[in-house]
């Protein structure tokens, strides 16, 4: 696809509970050029979440049925649930000569990477410290005690892939951490100019 030269396709990753959602908002809300990736996922919808806006809410068998026609960038299993990002959806976000913003792991990323036509940026997303983590994943109340612990157990995973990201950032302050998403989202757009 010829515009997926010109347009920027940011990666926002990050141990859950790090801030990447919010700060993908943040980003959207800031810059209309950017729209974030919508995934399909298996998991069940949360109180606040619209289907086709947070997420594209299938059954596994639907899931299962996009992957064998090939339909997915990436998709991982995370936490007993499907999650995907569907070339579709990307596709029409570049038609519209968009940027992309994908909110996603980083078992999603190394499949991305794959993908040489893609011009991506990637940036990696870190708590200030594990127990501020804990803190915040308990402080969002999304999550059951269980999930909370799975959380904190992929933690060490998730930040010892941080080294494959292009921009490490730990998110002390939301602020802070959007204003230097930000200046590495300029200079990237200025390097393609």
């Amino acid at each position: 696809m010829s515009n997926q030269s010109k347009s920027l396709m940011v990666v926002l990753s990050s141990p859950s509970g790090a801030g990447k959602t919010t700060l993908s908002k943040k980003i959207q809300q800031s810059d209309n050029s950017f729209k974030i990736s919508v995934s399909h996922t298996t998991r069940k919808p949360r109180a606040n979440e619209v289907d086709g806006v947070d997420y594209y809410f299938v059954s596994e068998k639907k899931f299962k049925s996009l992957l064998d026609e090939n339909a997915f960038y990436e998709h991982s299993k995370i936490f007993e649930n499907y999650y995907g990002t569907s070339k579709s959806s990307v596709n029409e976000i570049l038609k519209n000569n968009c940027n992309v913003l994908f909110d996603i792991d980083w078992k999603g990323a190394q499949q991305l990477r794959k993908f040489k036509e893609l011009n991506l940026v990637t940036i990696f997303i870190l708590p200030p410290s594990k127990e501020e983590l804990k803190k915040r994943l308990i402080a969002r109340s999304q999550d059951g005690e269980e999930s909370i612990q799975r959380r904190l157990l992929a933690y060490s995973e998730d930040i010892q892939h941080s080294k494959e990201y292009e921009h490490v950032l730990v998110n002390d302050d939301i602020e802070s951490c959007f204003k230097e998403i930000k200046k590495i989202i300029l200079n990237n757009q200025k390097s393609e100019q």
